[in-house]
């Protein structure tokens, strides 16, 4: 019985893989290189016989037989002269020995395979329902349409150039330029509602209505009533996915509101990379009047000691190409960072937190390849968002203790940054 391993030679490089392959002997579909030749598996396994018998055949007509095949049974001895025209060698058969050699070297190939494979990080069904639970949640709580967006009070970019507009300007020089980080995460809710209310509604029913859009005119900060809609829909989002984080709605009402006041910009900035662009170093969020550069924020109060660095935050988040799964857990890990000023449970926070980095680091392990370094360096960019969190609340109570702009924010945003402790 013939030896189910190939003892076919390699495939020479200059052979056409286009070209049809044809047995040499007999004309019949090739199946690749064998003994030195193009044959068929019929062909290969006549010549292997023939050798290693040493036959010797006689042909019973005038020894030029053609052979097809249809015909190649009928006259061996032509048949094998065709294999030996054709080039194939005597010397490519394997000895018996050297077929099992082959065949047990085949065989701890595939068994040192099976265990790399079985060998390789895994999720566990716990740690994949938990990263299904806030991918899905993040799905819910950002539009990447962002229909929502025309709800705003419109974005009006005329305005008196300030200092920090025209420096502005030159950022897209740089490898750094653009737009706000709360340009992003869509959804709302009635701008009346406080942060204590929200968190009971999302706690009972889940995410709800939008805010009143609302003509507020009058300010020198032309874009700030439209990035206060935008930072107010926002924060709404934030609380929507905070409340599907598992263990955060076992936490006392006091510590989710603790959490979400101290973290929501910042999970804001980190939400704002999807739609962050490298190209032009703007955030773009559906159309042409939703497309934000660093120009626009500083319109809206914001200077470029918070924005430079935002910018360069972003670029580095960008680059880092994190996974959706990677992107989500990171939310998760930001939000419950035990440390916050007024959360009173730190080791529940804490084991809520550390639960989600080992799922992180599993899921990196599991499947981000050549990922070693990565988890160290989304690590780094939480310590990188508390720089920036700083430095917005201090230039939002700067904004914030001006009665005609503050009476242009929404008493959802007045609530969450105007009772931070940094």
């Amino acid at each position: 019985m013939e030896s189910a391993v190939s003892t076919s030679t390699q495939v020479p490089d200059e052979f056409d893989r286009n070209v049809p392959r044809i047995c040499g002997v007999c004309g019949d579909k090739a199946t690749g290189f064998h003994f030195n030749a193009m044959t068929c598996e019929g062909c290969k396994g006549f010549f292997r016989r023939s050798m290693k018998r040493k036959a010797s055949f006689t042909c019973p007509f005038n020894g030029s037989c053609t052979i097809t095949k249809d015909n190649r049974r009928h006259c061996q001895a032509c048949r094998l002269k065709r294999c030996l025209d054709i080039g194939m060698m005597k010397e490519f058969i394997l000895t018996d020995e050297e077929v099992q050699r082959k065949k047990e070297l085949i065989q701890r190939r595939k068994d040192e395979e099976a265990q790399r494979e079985a060998q390789k990080p895994r999720l566990s069904e716990e740690q994949r329902s938990i990263i299904d639970t806030l991918v899905d949640a993040h799905h819910k709580t950002y539009d990447d349409s962002y229909s929502d967006f025309s709800r705003f009070r419109p974005p009006v970019r005329e305005g008196p150039v300030t200092r920090s507009a025209s420096r502005a300007a030159s950022l897209h020089s740089l490898s750094d330029a653009s737009s706000d980080s709360f340009s992003h995460s869509p959804e709302s809710g009635d701008r009346k509602m406080n942060l204590s209310s929200l968190l009971m509604m999302y706690q009972e029913q889940g995410l709800s209505s939008s805010p009143d859009s609302k003509e507020d005119e009058g300010t020198s900060l032309s874009m700030l009533p439209h990035l206060a809609d935008l930072v107010s829909y926002s924060i709404q989002k934030v609380i929507g996915f905070a409340k599907t984080i598992p263990g955060f709605r076992e936490l006392t009402a006091e510590d989710q509101i603790a959490l979400l006041k101290s973290s929501a910009i910042e999970v804001i900035m980190l939400r704002s990379n999807q739609s962050f662009s490298l190209e032009d170093m703007s955030w773009s969020c559906g159309g042409p009047e939703f497309k934000y550069c660093v120009n626009d924020v500083t319109k809206a109060g914001h200077s470029l000691e918070l924005l430079e660095p935002l910018v360069k935050f972003q670029v580095g988040l960008k680059k880092l190409n994190l996974h959706e799964e990677e992107h989500v857990l990171l939310m998760a890990i930001c939000l419950l960072s035990p440390d916050r000023p007024g959360v009173q449970d730190h080791e529940r926070v804490e084991a809520l937190q550390d639960r989600i980095s080992e799922v992180l680091q599993a899921y990196i392990c599991a499947h981000h390849p050549g990922g070693r370094l990565l988890y160290a360096k989304m690590i780094q960019k939480l310590a990188d968002l508390r720089s920036l969190n700083e430095e917005h609340s201090k230039q939002y109570r700067s904004l914030s203790f001006q009665p005609e702009h503050s009476m242009q924010l929404t008493p959802l945003v007045l609530e969450v940054f105007g009772g931070q402790v940094t």
